[in-house]
């Protein structure tokens, strides 16, 4: 198992942070505007909080736009996987391109998958490729199409770090 690291989020952290989720093309001049910073300091403390995983740049991409309309969560719990067996599995799941996003989870299920598809029968033909593939390590299967996204990987910085409470506003 991976440890995990500690890395402390002051307020400016926090404010920098729900600024790149609102956009984050936004310049470093912009942001230092807004939070009181010298670009410098702004720069120093993005390359430091990427240094410390607390967050990674990259480009959120929307299936839909681009011909994928079905977005299904998959939950999977196994029975009788050896080591092998389970490694192939997790080696199927990180490599397939239709498998966007793929979580060991805990509790009543071993794993969860989002799993894109351009139609029903995309979907069919792809969830029968994996079963027959492992059917022989997954006993239960429940799958879900996602109508409508609310909220994805949205965090309030200042609230979650408790920064910003009713007392202190």
């Amino acid at each position: 198992m991976k440890k995990v690291s500690t890395f402390l989020i002051d307020k400016k952290d926090c404010l920098i942070l729900n600024l790149l989720q609102e956009n984050c093309r936004m310049s470093l001049t912009e942001i230092s505007k807004k939070i009181g910073l010298s670009v410098d300091s702004v720069k120093k403390r993005i390359n430091k909080m990427i240094s410390n995983r607390i967050f990674y740049p990259k480009i959120q991409l929307r299936p839909r736009q681009f011909g994928f309309p079905n977005i299904v969560d998959v939950k999977i719990r196994l029975q009788d996987y050896d080591n092998k067996k389970i490694k192939e599995f997790i080696r199927y799941i990180e490599t397939h391109p239709r498998i966007a996003e793929a979580f060991s989870i805990s509790g009543e299920w071993d794993f969860t998958l989002v799993i894109i598809s351009k139609n029903n029968e995309d979907l069919a033909l792809l969830t029968d490729e994996i079963r027959q593939k492992f059917g022989s390590i997954i006993r239960d299967w429940s799958g879900s199409l996602t109508t409508f996204t609310y909220k994805f990987e949205r965090y309030d910085m200042l609230k979650l770090m408790g920064y910003e409470t009713k007392e202190n506003k």
